[in-house]
Formats: structure tokens, C-alpha cells, sequence
């Protein structure tokens, strides 16, 4: 479709970037719930820390091998199709998981940890679908924010998700939880098909709007351009991986992300088996750090978008705030000195504000990708961020199961923001938009 809407300026784009926003919280609610639920889920299946750990990675196995080839198909056949396949396939997920739990007692576990599988495959080409459709639908100095508004979905669904999940769980069971998720994922594959289109092709865009997004750097033409004949292969892969600034990106993201699978797998298991809390409690509780994590995500992007119009480089305007965000983060390792549960609460909230302020990565990806290789190359990164879904929830479940406490997790965690920032500070350098050999598609 040709834009025709001519006799006013839009911004539809502020449309696009709360729809990702709604699929991104979806997304986050779904990886969160066995966190709410994981108490009770421990006790009716006698799991101990190590093998709840292990059913909490379910998820991210499938996820991380999902990457690279849902990254292939949205650089092939478009954001639109293949995202909203992905929202249905969720959706099917969450149906899935909850009959899982009515399977004979023997075989619940098996079934939830395939039905975790399954919804991690389903979701693999969500984030970097948002990042492909931001670089497409939001100029260079709107990025920060457009990125920082659905990466804070991670923490907003915690906000929304966790009370709900919490008062399922204790009322009706753990499986009404996505029974709840499947109800909302039926709405949201309506809303998308409804409001999601190509730039151009936009029935509530005007041209004003159009040119805005183009003279501003956003790639307006990237879904349309999106064919059969574009491929993923591995000499694209092996040109990606051979970028120094990129390889510190992966490294980062993979650090970062062991904060928010902290977050959202044992963070309110931490609340009622060290802190005592009830489920319910550790529902409404977990909200507050995360309602931090969503403010602090949202003046991340303000901050770093503001730099750049204030005439800094784009490596100071993302590099800063990340840099900042992760040394809040590490405050996270002060809980293991006190007992008072509302100084834990501060050094988590203070944690979970400095991961949402850091929390750029997209932006970065939007910033830097070949223009050709936007999609894989959010896939690749999203692969090596997110196999901290794997080693994550493995590995604190094990230290707990070998320590009987947190103390030792809370310093894993904390230390991997330490990490991130070596990374940015050493290894990544300038940041800029790479130009790859021809080669690199096919």
C-alpha cells in the first residue's frame, strides 16, 4: 500500500513501539510465571533446588538454539508474519503448559520441561523482531527510548504478572497461571494483526510521519524488502563473529542477562524461602524492584538519546549509561549483610533500577547492524544474551543446593554486571553502524 494520508503528521511509530511493548510483557510474564509458582511447584514434585533450576532452563534451551534461525526468517519474510505466527505459537504454549499439569504425577515434570521447550522455541523471534522493527520504524535519536520502552517490559511484567501469578497460584493452582497467559495471548494476536504493518504500508501513517522516520536514519523500507531470496548463511554468521565491537556486545548482553534471569526465575523464590515471605506477598514484593527496573529501563533510553542531541558520540550516548546502570546493579551483593527486609528491599530496588538504566543493548544492536543482516544479527545476539537462561537458573539452583543460601548467588549475580562492563569498556570500542563484504548475504 502507498502512504496516501497526507493532511496531518502521525506518529504511529509511538503505536508500534506500545505493541511491542505488550508482546514483549507477554513474552517476560510467560518466562516468569514458574518463578511465582515455583514454591508450591517444588513441593507437589518433590524437586529440590538443583532440578527445579534445571526445569526453570527448559526454556532457554530451545530459545537460544531459536535465535539465529528466527533471525534468518524475519530478514527473509518480514517482521509482521513472523512475529505474529510467534505470538500464536506463545499462545499455544501457555494452553500447553497447563494441561501438562494434569498428566500422571510421574510425568509432570518431563511434561512441563518439553511445554518450557516449546514455548521457548515460540518466542525465540520476539526481541529480535522488536529490535528489526525499531531500526525500521524509529529514527537514530528516538532509538534509546523506543529500545529502553519494550526492554522494559522485562521488568513491567513482574509488575503486572507477578501479583496475579501469586494469587492464581495460591487460590487455584499453578496451572491457572497460564491458563490466565493464554486468555491474554488470544488478545493480543488480534490486537497485532489489527495494528501492526509494514512503514509504508501503514493505513494511519502520513507521509510527514514517513519522512520524519527516514531522514532520520530508520530503515523504512527494511520489511518491505524483506523476499524469499534473502538467506541466512553461515558466511554472514562467521563475517558477524568476526567483529570485535559486536563479539563485546555478545559478551555483555550474555552478563546482562544474568540479572534479569536472576530476576525473573529465583527472585521471589529468594523472597519466601530466604526472606520468609508468603507466595502472595513475594508477588506484590517482587513488583516493586521491578516497577524500579521499568522506570529505570525508560530513563536509560531518555538519558542516552538525550546525550546524543547534546552533541555526544554515539559510543558515549550508549556506552554511559550502561556503564552506570551495571555499578547500581552490583548493589544487589549488600542483601547477604543485613536481615532486615526492607533494606533488602532498597539494595534490590537500587539493583533493579540500575538493570533497567543499562539495559541498551537493543539500542546498540539498532545502531550497529549491517543493514542487510538486521535480523540475524539481533538473533546472534539475543542467542548469546539469553544462554544465560540456561546458566542462570542451573547454576544459582546449584550453589543454593550446595550452600543452603543466597549469599553466593547474589555474588554470582552481581559479579556478571562487572563483567558487562569490562566488556563495554575494553573490548567493544566505538560503537558504529558495520558495512559488511557482499559476501555476508546471499
Amino acid at each position: 500500500m502507498i502512504v496516501t494520508n497526507t493532511s496531518k503528521t502521525t506518529h504511529v511509530r509511538y503505536l508500534i513501539v506500545a505493541m511491542l511493548f505488550a508482546a514483549s510483557c507477554f513474552s517476560y510474564g510467560d518466562r516468569a510465571v514458574l518463578s511465582v509458582a515455583g514454591t508450591t511447584m517444588q513441593k507437589l514434585l518433590s524437586l529440590d533446588p538443583a532440578k527445579f533450576g534445571i526445569l526453570s532452563s527448559g526454556f532457554g534451551w530451545a530459545y537460544v538454539l531459536g535465535q539465529l534461525p528466527s533471525g534468518g526468517l524475519l530478514d527473509r519474510f518480514g517482521s509482521k508474519r513472523v512475529y505474529g505466527i510467534a505470538i500464536a505459537l506463545m499462545t499455544l504454549g501457555a494452553v500447553l503448559t497447563g494441561l501438562a499439569g494434569y498428566l500422571p504425577f510421574a510425568f509432570i515434570y518431563v511434561g512441563v520441561f518439553v511445554m518450557r521447550l516449546f514455548s521457548g522455541l515460540a518466542q525465540s523471534p520476539i526481541f529480535p523482531g522488536n529490535g528489526r522493527v525499531v531500526a525500521a520504524w524509529f529514527p537514530t535519536a528516538e532509538r534509546g527510548v523506543a529500545s529502553a520502552i519494550f526492554n522494559a517490559s522485562q521488568y513491567f511484567a513482574l509488575v503486572a504478572f507477578a501479583p496475579i501469578f501469586g494469587w492464581l497460584t495460591q487460590t487455584y493452582g499453578w496451572q491457572s497461571c497460564f491458563w490466565f497467559m493464554a486468555i491474554v495471548g488470544l488478545l493480543l494476536v488480534v490486537a497485532w494483526n489489527r495494528l501492526v504493518f509494514n512503514v509504508r504500508e501503514h493505513p494511519m501513517i502520513s507521509a510527514t510521519e514517513v519522512e520524519t522516520i527516514e531522514q532520520g536514519g530508520g530503515l523504512v523500507n527494511l520489511d518491505s524488502a524483506a523476499t524469499s531470496s534473502r538467506k541466512l548463511t553461515w558466511s554472514a554468521v562467521s563475517q558477524l563473529l568476526g567483529q570485535r565491537m559486536l563479539v563485546g556486545i555478545y559478551i555483555a548482553q550474555f552478563c546482562i542477562n544474568t540479572l534479569t534471569y536472576f530476576f525473573i526465575t529465583w527472585f521471589p523464590i529468594y523472597l519466601v524461602q530466604a526472606r520468609h515471605l508468603s507466595i502472595i506477598k513475594s508477588g506484590f514484593a517482587a513488583a516493586i524492584p521491578a516497577l524500579c527496573g521499568s522506570v529505570g529501563g525508560v530513563l536509560g533510553g531518555l538519558c542516552s538519546d538525550g546525550l546524543l542531541r547534546r552533541g555526544y558520540s554515539l559510543t558515549v550516548a550508549r556506552k554511559a549509561p550502561i556503564i552506570a546502570g551495571m555499578l547500581l546493579s552490583v548493589t544487589m551483593i549488600a542483601c547477604n549483610y543485613t536481615n532486615t527486609q526492607t533494606v533488602v528491599m532498597v539494595f534490590m530496588s537500587l539493583a533493579f533500577f540500575g538493570k533497567g538504566f543499562g539495559a541498551l543493548g537493543w539500542t546498540v544492536i539498532a545502531d550497529t547492524s549491517p543493514r542487510e543482516l538486521i535480523g540475524v544479527n539481533g538473533g546472534l545476539f539475543n542467542l548469546f544474551g539469553n544462554m544465560s537462561s540456561i546458566t542462570t537458573p542451573i547454576v544459582i539452583g546449584y550453589l543454593y543446593k550446595r550452600t543452603g543460601s543466597f549469599n553466593e548467588p547474589l555474588i554470582f549475580v552481581g559479579a556478571s554486571a562487572l563483567v558487562a562492563i569490562f566488556s563495554y569498556l575494553v573490548i567493544v570500542g566505538r560503537i558504529k553502524r558495520l558495512e559488511l563484504a557482499p559476501t555476508g548475504i546471499a
